[in-house]
């Protein structure tokens, strides 16, 4: 089948050809006569099938045959993060290059004016991020009583990341009579509540499992040591077919880590994770895609808005530990029946992890052995965690050893009593000092009851204590 036979508008069909697209993915060929008839719908797909394409072009080609009733946003669509809401726009903006619309883009991380000053000067496409949409519309910077469309991409992430009561605080504000669309790559317990909750007898379209990554993407697992993971990697990128890598890692500061001893040895990098700016990440896309950057280091929050085609290998550095993040990672590559390699490595400590993704999945993962390499497992040499993340009194000392007898312990002296009375007041005690100051009586975590009347400062650190003493904050040393 090709687009043309989608009823889709002729300006959107030239679009489509000037991207070099000439048939339609299994899930676009299902979605768009739904959408285009009216259909609420709940799309399940994996990850790389087209999702985006699947709402963007039906909704285009509606705003481009029904022109405004009133002033007013049309078509609001809600994502999980700020790189996803990029893409999406992006998106919108290639298939749309021929149709006169106003689009803005609505995520945290950035400053508000410049979005507050589109919202105000209406505008007919918006896609967004929960948290920051529902902080503008609390404060009536947009008009939603037009709105024709509403599109919840990743609904199932959405959910994981804890946006539901936001979500829901927006959809109540919307019109009723529209046309709701929810797309998402499982269709959980949770999911299905959703569309009871917003949705009107939607239709479903479901194309492949979950569990089932994609067939072009080969899946390969080295078994190596903890201490050599990174040796390895260096190692296999010594390969010039693995020329646009994608790999993901647990932990922020090991991503930075990471990048930091790959390009010790010659490799160029860039991270995306969540401690990054909004214009750090988005450069760092931009690099990754222009081939500035061969490897990004990612997590997997961070990489849920990476669209990127032509992504030559994912390697999961460390072992996921949820098997459906398996399956998400590795749908970075593959994409639109390209071919792409799953490069997973497997510590000792991984091998429960890998049997239960292989039971997930239905098959084992090949192993595989890097010629030339050398896995003896030798001790780590960490360089540690940023500075900031390490606890108050850590910082370590390059004092030379003391003679043993130096060593020993003072002998024991006596406290005094007020100071041992002291000590047991929960602003004295050591728990205390690891966040800087302890709970106010009558809080949680607070031992003492919340005292009555309207003593000045009585539950203020720092305020008057019985006795006319004040309180004495305990910062961590």
């Amino acid at each position: 089948m090709s687009f043309s036979a989608l009823n889709l508008d002729a300006n959107i069909l030239r679009a489509i050809a000037d991207a070099g697209y000439t048939e339609p993915t299994p899930i676009q060929v299902q979605a768009i006569p739904q959408i285009l008839v009216g259909h609420d719908l709940i799309g399940i797909a994996q990850t790389g099938t087209g999702k985006t394409a699947a709402f963007t072009l039906p909704l285009l080609t509606k705003l481009a045959a029904t022109p405004a009733q009133r002033h007013g946003t049309r078509v609001l669509v809600l994502a999980p993060t700020r790189e996803l809401v990029v893409q999406i726009e992006e998106n919108i903006r290639a298939y749309g290059k021929y149709l006169p619309f106003k689009m803005a883009t609505v995520f945290g991380g950035v400053g508000e004016n410049a979005q507050i000053k589109a919202l105000q000067s209406g505008l007919e496409i918006i896609v967004a991020t929960p948290g920051r949409l529902l902080d503008l519309m609390g404060r009536r910077y947009s008009d939603f009583t037009g709105l024709q469309y509403l599109v919840l991409d990743e609904a199932d992430r959405m959910l994981d990341m804890g946006f539901l009561p936001s979500i829901r605080q927006i959809v109540r504000s919307l019109p009723k009579q529209r046309q709701t669309l929810l797309f998402s790559a499982t269709l959980s317990r949770e999911i299905e509540g959703l569309t009871h909750e917003f949705q009107h007898a939607p239709k479903l379209v479901q194309i492949g499992r979950r569990s089932n990554p994609a067939e072009t993407v080969t899946q390969w697992a080295y078994e190596v040591p903890r201490s050599r993971k990174v040796a390895l990697l260096a190692h296999l990128l010594e390969d010039p077919n693995m020329n646009m890598v994608l790999v993901f890692v647990r932990m922020k500061h090991s991503a930075d880590r990471l990048a930091r001893q790959l390009e010790s040895h010659g490799v160029t990098c860039a991270t995306l994770h969540s401690n990054r700016s909004q214009n750090q990440r988005l450069r760092a896309l931009r690099d990754f895609k222009s081939g500035v950057v061969r490897v990004l280091v990612a997590t997997d929050i961070a990489a849920r808005g990476i669209d990127v085609d032509g992504i030559s290998h994912v390697v999961n550095f460390d072992f996921p530990m949820h098997s459906e993040d398996y399956v998400h990672r590795i749908g970075r590559t593959g994409r639109a029946q390209a071919i792409g390699d799953a490069i997973s490595f497997v510590t000792p400590e991984d091998h429960g992890e890998l049997r239960s993704l292989e039971r997930f999945i239905g098959r084992g993962l090949v192993r595989k052995h890097a010629e030339g390499f050398d896995y003896t497992d030798r001790p780590e040499v960490r360089s540690g965690p940023p500075q900031q993340e390490r606890g108050r009194g850590q910082q370590q000392h390059s004092r030379p050893a003391q003679p043993q007898q130096r060593q020993q312990k003072p002998p024991h002296r006596p406290q005094r009593a007020q100071n041992a009375q002291r000590s047991q007041h929960p602003l004295h005690r050591a728990d205390s000092w690891q966040s800087g100051f302890a709970p106010e009586p009558g809080s949680p975590g607070s031992s003492q009851r919340p005292r009555s009347g309207n003593r000045p400062g009585g539950n203020v650190p720092g305020g008057p204590r019985p006795g006319g003493r004040p309180f004495r904050r305990s910062w961590g040393r």
